[in-house]
């Protein structure tokens, strides 16, 4: 006789502070987990980049190299490399372990918001307020793009690949999604200026952020409209949104100091978590643990689920 399955657990929401990195860059412009959620990029107003332990609160490196202030960055898929992008123009490649420069890319018009690698690491994506989103070759010594997608109309605010997929979102009210199989582009209007896409884990649904203080979730190959959130609020600034780890909660900042939380499914806003006065201006969630980071004014703090215990510290010697 089989035994039923046991009940699964309610997903946790990360509301329990465990760590405050206090970041010393200026103000912090986004936060961001590496691929497996061990380590976490901040990027500087001060122009600097540093790489982190979150769960520890160590600072591993700093990476300094951009001639302005750093809007973005990530890790590649073997955590060797990083790229970053800021309001200097550039993109630039780094070697994690000796924290040199390996490519700056030159070619946008205006500041670069947002970039991503492709899953193998050989092509980097960046997408401007210049209203172009450009591929980069990482391994070739070519100065200019093998690509630019220049459909938007505005600056591009956000950007998300996927192993075959092009997401973007523009100030021009438009999520864009580009399918390198069909090489077809879609593109759905939600009307208000689009600060934040991504793709949820399940890969069926789009979520976009936009300036009319609204989060929505579309039907990826219909763009039927699935969901509707508010109760945050985001009208002036340039605001991360995410999924849990498991597609089961929406999160969003907020420009009134706290990260909400609204159930997928319902709706409902299941939770505000009073993070800083100032504006919660980036976040990030773990790629598989109920973890989230946040990044408001000068600091990065990290966020567990209630019942969780840390690692026991080894006593400093």
């Amino acid at each position: 006789m089989a035994f039923p399955e046991p009940k699964p657990k309610k997903p946790e929401l990360p509301k329990k502070l465990v760590q405050t990195l206090e970041c010393k860059q200026g103000a912090v412009r986004a936060v961001r987990f590496n691929v497996d959620g061990n380590y976490c990029l901040t990027c500087g107003s001060d122009k600097s980049l540093k790489l982190w332990n979150p769960h520890k609160g160590t600072l591993l490196k700093t990476y300094s190299g951009h001639g302005y202030e750093v809007l973005d960055a990530a890790g590649s898929f073997d955590n060797s490399q990083l790229c970053s992008c800021g309001a200097d123009k550039t993109v630039v490649l780094w070697d994690v372990a000796s924290g040199q420069v390996i490519r700056k890319f030159r070619g946008h018009a205006g500041k670069v918001n947002c970039v991503q690698f492709n899953e193998e690491a050989t092509v980097i994506l960046s997408g401007s307020i210049d209203s172009s989103v450009r591929c980069w070759d990482c391994r070739s010594r070519r100065p200019d793009p093998i690509q630019i997608l220049d459909e938007a109309k505005d600056g591009v605010s956000s950007l998300k690949v996927s192993d075959y997929e092009i997401l973007s979102g523009s100030v021009d009210g438009r999520v864009r999604r580009y399918d390198l199989r069909a090489g077809e582009l879609y593109s759905d209007y939600v009307g208000s200026p689009v600060t934040s896409v991504c793709f949820s884990k399940d890969g069926q649904c789009t979520l976009a952020a936009s300036l009319d203080s609204t989060l929505r979730l579309l039907d990826k190959d219909t763009g039927e409209l699935l969901g509707e959130y508010t109760g945050h609020k985001n009208t002036a600034y340039k605001l991360d949104c995410c999924l849990s780890e498991k597609d089961t909660h929406v999160a969003s900042c907020s420009e009134d100091g706290q990260v909400y939380f609204w159930d997928l499914v319902e709706g409902s806003l299941t939770l505000s978590l009073p993070v800083g006065r100032g504006v919660v201006q980036s976040l990030s969630f773990h790629p598989s643990e109920p973890g989230l980071l946040t990044a408001s004014e000068g600091r990065v703090q990290f966020w567990r689920e209630e019942t969780h215990t840390a690692e026991e510290q080894p006593p400093a010697c």
